[in-house]
Formats: C-alpha cells, sequence, structure tokens
C-alpha cells in the first residue's frame, strides 16, 4: 500500500509540482489536475514511487503572496514570513513598483524587507535619497553588493521563509548563488539599451537554508498587479495613511477629489507626500473600474 507522508511543494510548473519529503524530491501532480498552489505550500502526498508522487490535500496557508490584474492572478509563494524587495541603482528600480509590493505585504500581514544590490555602484546615491522616505515610514532597508558580500542579509533571513522579488536585472540570482552556491540559478546580461533586465527566472523555487529557514527565488517581474486588494481596506495598506482613516467630511471619502478629504489635507500640511497619494489614487482608480 502507498505511503501519505507530508511534504512542501519548492517548485510549481502548471500541472506539475516538485515537493520535498525529508530531504528528497519528488514530481507530482495534485489530485483532480488542481493548478491553484504555490511554491511554499505544505501539502500530504501519496508516494509511487521513487521519483514520483500525488498531492492528496493541501494544509491551510498561513500567508500568501500573489498578484492579480483584470485578467488573472499569479500565485508567488505561500507560507512565506518575509518578503526581501530587491531594488538596484542600474538598472533603475521602479518606485510604483516597490510601492506596490509593499502594499501586497501590507495586505498579506507579510513583514517586508527592502534590500538596496550593487551599493557600490555609482548611481548608488541617488537610490538611498529615493529610498530614504520609505525608511521614514518603518520600512527597513538594507544595503550590499551580492557580488562583494550577502554577509549583511544572511543574519535577516534566520528563522523565515523569505520570498526574493523584484524587477528583472536587480540581482535576484547572484543573491541566490551568494547564498547558496550549489543553487546554480542562472544570472543575466544587462541590457543597458533597455535599462531592464533580461528574465531569468522562469518559476519561483524554494532553497533551504537550514532547519529553520528557507529561501524562495521568484522570477523577475516589471509590474505587480493589486487588483485583488478590497477598495474599502486600500488605504490601511498605506501606514503613513493608517491615522487620517476616518477623519474625512464624508464616511465612505475615496480619497480622491472630495470636498474635506482628510488625506488632501494631509498633503496640504507636508504630512504624506504626492507621490505616495499619487500611487494610491491610481491603484484606488483601478480597483474601482473592475
Amino acid at each position: 500500500m502507498s505511503q501519505t507522508v507530508e511534504g512542501q511543494i519548492i517548485a510549481s510548473h502548471g500541472r506539475s509540482f516538485r515537493v520535498m519529503v525529508a530531504g528528497q524530491i519528488y514530481e507530482c501532480t495534485a489530485r483532480g489536475k488542481r493548478t491553484d498552489l504555490a511554491c511554499g505550500d505544505k501539502v500530504d502526498v501519496q508516494i509511487s514511487n521513487q521519483q514520483q508522487a500525488v498531492i492528496e490535500r493541501t494544509h491551510p496557508r498561513k500567508s500568501l503572496l500573489y498578484r492579480a490584474d483584470d485578467w488573472r492572478e499569479k500565485l508567488i509563494a505561500a507560507n512565506v514570513t518575509q518578503v526581501v524587495i530587491v531594488v538596484a541603482p542600474f538598472p533603475s528600480f521602479s518606485e510604483e513598483f516597490l510601492g506596490r509590493c509593499l502594499v501586497a505585504c501590507e495586505a498579506a500581514d507579510i513583514q517586508p524587507l527592502i534590500v538596496l544590490n550593487k551599493c557600490d555602484l555609482p548611481e548608488a546615491d541617488q537610490a538611498k535619497t529615493q529610498l530614504a522616505l520609505y525608511e521614514q515610514l518603518g520600512y527597513p532597508l538594507l544595503m550590499l553588493s551580492a557580488k562583494q558580500s550577502i554577509a549583511p542579509l544572511q543574519p535577516r533571513l534566520t528563522s523565515h521563509t523569505t520570498v526574493l522579488i523584484g524587477q528583472s536585472g536587480m540581482g535576484k540570482s547572484t543573491l541566490i548563488n551568494a547564498l547558496l552556491p550549489d543553487a546554480k540559478a542562472r544570472t543575466g546580461d544587462i541590457s543597458v539599451a533597455l535599462d531592464s533586465g533580461k528574465h531569468t527566472t522562469t518559476h519561483a523555487t524554494l532553497y533551504p537554508l537550514d532547519i529553520n529557514s528557507a529561501i524562495i527565488d521568484s522570477p523577475g517581474m516589471q509590474e505587480f498587479g493589486l487588483a485583488h486588494l478590497p477598495a474599502d481596506s486600500l488605504a490601511s495598506c498605506f501606514p503613513d495613511m493608517r491615522s487620517y482613516i476616518g477623519d474625512c467630511r464624508f464616511a465612505n471619502c475615496r480619497h480622491m477629489a472630495e470636498p474635506n478629504c482628510a488625506m488632501t489635507q494631509a498633503l496640504t500640511d507636508g504630512r504624506i507626500t504626492e507621490r505616495r497619494l499619487m500611487l494610491y489614487r491610481k491603484l484606488r482608480q483601478a480597483i474601482d473600474k473592475k
């Protein structure tokens, strides 16, 4: 009789999954041809042979990080306790992308850490200035050069299941290679002409660091859709705006162009920045159009 045991999905490829069980990796399909499973999911599998197994059921998730646009949802990782958002001075990072990632972390109640990679480049000073706002908002910022030393990051990964996210070319694969030389993650050449990186990771992959820690490398992405967020809870995902919720003239204020809006007044008084309120309004407008 075949054996059913607990494992964890370490990679997903459409309808096929790789599941680690007690250090051994099995190629798996899911019962009922399910595809709504993510890297990091805890599952029960029925082992068929030394290489193959079938996912019978999934365990409840402690967290789920995903993105969504008007057409589809993309599961990134499950059961993560920390999101490392990797940015770099070159290729230049998108501040809107960073802001969207932070909103997603707030919505999923997952701890974020901003990592400025390639901090040895001459463009790093400008990037540091750009990121100062997020430090002021309470988001931790770590600066390093993955090609020189990833020592500053290593203690931040202890006792966490961490997912690395970021735009292509920010150096995620270089970080993985430095943390786990045996991972052999492919690194891509930077396209100077396009000021963007080539996509090198095509699916999320989980790598154990120790018995209590793991890291998930996710595909490089250029956009982070948040169409799945409820409109009325969006403002609460902005820590700089939370204290003004409920202070508007109208209880159903959308914080767009309504009179006597507390957010607009906070902007006028310099208590919140224009770039943050503009991001909120862009997201709110997109959600309201659904």
